[in-house]
């Protein structure tokens, strides 16, 4: 690898590790060449993210997410040099040489930003479900194409349908936990139809729930959601080897945990920033490392066929 590009991954590495700490914690399992594709995919995705919730004004957001767009189309034509001034354009289009990456799962990322910089609400779990598949699902069919699959793995046709729907699990754990600072922020994710069924349509712009609400039947309906996902995303797992398959345990078993947290106390979401102690992730890398979700995703699955 030239020096260029090595610079390159190492700059995309230090802004994974700033900015998705849980991601970070999971990809550090993956051998370096998928380390770096992932750290290329994760810088690119968060220029994307900084852009839409950044405070510009939507006009202004809207061009910058176009320019963005251009980007990608010369990764995509490969007519990014190693020595461009653009360190993620440059790891990106290196990682886009070495794996069949799916690059146009960046376009749906970008037109899920999209919806953010136009105020999109979601009156259905299916109109939600459609901005998950944007700016979560896609994330995770790329990723999937850097981990690859075993060969001979049994039911890897289905590989990329698991991997989107893990992506939506850890999106809608996301959103739980995030609820208050979107809320600040203007934005409400939930959808529509359920925030009414609760009686949380006046929204979560402090620190207690709204007046006469069923906030935490909300919250624990939303987890179940979350969890259903879950389970159905962790069919991948076996697919996987090894340490492709840890890093996913690790980081969906993160999330799996701050889930459990939120379900335990949903009003924390409203107080602040819900998340792990690093004993705990670390505990949860070490699980992954072990095998242990992916031998207990195998033994379900072999029962389901009998």
């Amino acid at each position: 690898m030239s020096p260029p590009v090595q610079a390159a991954y190492s700059y995309c590495e230090a802004v994974t590790g700033q900015q998705a700490r849980n991601f970070a914690y999971g990809i550090r399992l993956l051998p370096n060449e998928k380390r770096q594709a992932m750290s290329a995919l994760y810088a690119f995705s968060r220029r994307v993210d900084d852009i839409g919730d950044g405070e510009l004004d939507p006009e202004t957001k809207r061009a910058r997410l176009e320019s963005t767009r251009e980007l990608l189309e010369r990764v995509r034509k490969d007519a990014v040099d190693e020595d461009d001034t653009d360190p993620v354009a440059v790891a990106l289009a290196d990682a886009a040489r070495r794996f069949p990456l799916p690059l146009g799962g960046l376009d749906e990322l970008i037109d899920g930003v999209l919806m953010d910089v136009r105020g999109a609400t979601y009156e259905t779990w299916d109109d939600l479900k459609a901005y998950c598949r944007c700016v979560a699902g896609a994330i995770g069919r790329l990723s999937l194409c850097v981990f690859g699959t075993s060969p001979g793995a049994p039911g890897a046709e289905r590989a990329a349908e698991y991997a989107d729907t893990l992506g939506l699990a850890l999106q809608l754990t996301n959103i739980l936990r995030d609820v208050r600072e979107d809320a600040g922020n203007g934005r409400t994710y939930l959808p529509a139809d359920d925030l009414a069924k609760f009686g949380c349509s006046a929204g979560f712009d402090r620190t207690t729930p709204p007046a006469g609400s069923d906030f935490a039947g909300l919250v624990h309906f939303e987890a179940r959601r979350a969890r259903a996902l879950f389970a159905e995303g962790y069919r991948l797992l076996p697919m996987l080897d090894r340490r492709s398959g840890a890093c996913v345990a690790a980081m969906a078993g993160i999330y799996r945990r701050l889930l459990d947290r939120i379900e335990r106390d949903p009003e924390a979401v409203l107080r602040g920033r819900v998340s792990l102690p690093g004993h705990e992730k670390a505990y949860v890398a070490v699980r992954g490392l072990s095998g242990l979700d992916t031998r207990h995703v195998s033994r379900l699955t072999s029962r389901g066929r009998a």
